[in-house]
């Protein structure tokens, strides 16, 4: 007698809805870097209980998205710009090794699910879905990590995650960045499916230095808003 299956789906917890919730605000810029996080007005904008929300909230704590700041209480934290910087020369140094290793060792389907990534990057850009677009190239890097071969860079880039999240969110933000990354991650793929190291790694490299350059303009129009904010707060 065969056995019966059961095909039902598990309904989605409170705290999983929530984590969605605040990590889409956080990565599509609702919730600016150093933005306090009052939980008396979350729970009464998202309706959901005081428990449950900070269930949520430490699950994003692990994320790195959001910090607990002793006697001020969660916020988005407040990333400078030389420590940005800081993780974009890592990641030039570990993707492009990364991508080079990866071009000898991937294999036929894991080049396949590349090729996917692509494909579901582009419709997210069509969509204007911001939170998908940088979900989709982290899971393009992750293909590539969980290929090269070196668990130490694997684990690296893992312990970065929730900082180039919000990198890769920044510098998405701007108009002319999207297309350019879709097209950088394609010659990256292009490359490792050629099984050609050093056009992967140069390629790996040129897409953390573009993408550099465009947080560091995103950095810069975010700080003359804030400017711009305060001197209309001072004249007041």
């Amino acid at each position: 007698m065969k056995q019966k299956l059961d095909l039902r789906i598990a309904p989605r917890t409170v705290q999983q809805e929530v984590v969605e919730k605040l990590r889409y605000a956080i990565l599509s810029g609702v919730f600016q870097p150093g933005h306090r996080l009052i939980e008396s007005q979350l729970c009464e904008s998202l309706g959901v209980s005081r428990p449950s929300l900070r269930e949520a909230l430490r699950s994003l704590q692990a994320e790195r998205l959001i910090e607990i700041i002793p006697n001020r209480g969660p916020q988005v934290p407040v990333l400078s710009w030389r420590d940005a910087e800081e993780i974009y020369e890592v990641r030039e140094l570990l993707e492009g090794e990364a991508a080079a290793r990866c071009a000898l060792t991937i294999h036929d389907e894991d080049i396949a699910a590349l090729k996917g990534c692509i494909d579901a990057f582009r419709r997210a850009v069509h969509q204007n879905d911001p939170v998908e677009q940088v979900n989709i190239a982290n899971g393009f890097f992750a293909i590539i990590l969980r290929n090269c071969g070196n668990k130490i860079i694997e684990e690296v880039e893992a312990s970065l995650l929730a900082r180039v999240t919000f990198l890769r969110a920044r510098s998405m933000s701007l108009p002319d960045r999207l297309k350019k990354s879709h097209d950088e991650i394609k010659v990256i793929y292009n490359a490792i499916r050629e099984r050609d190291p050093q056009k992967a790694r140069k390629a790996a490299q040129q897409h953390v230095a573009n993408a550099r350059d465009a947080a560091k303009r995103a950095f810069e129009k975010a700080a003359g808003q804030s400017e711009r904010t305060a001197g209309v707060r001072t004249r007041r």
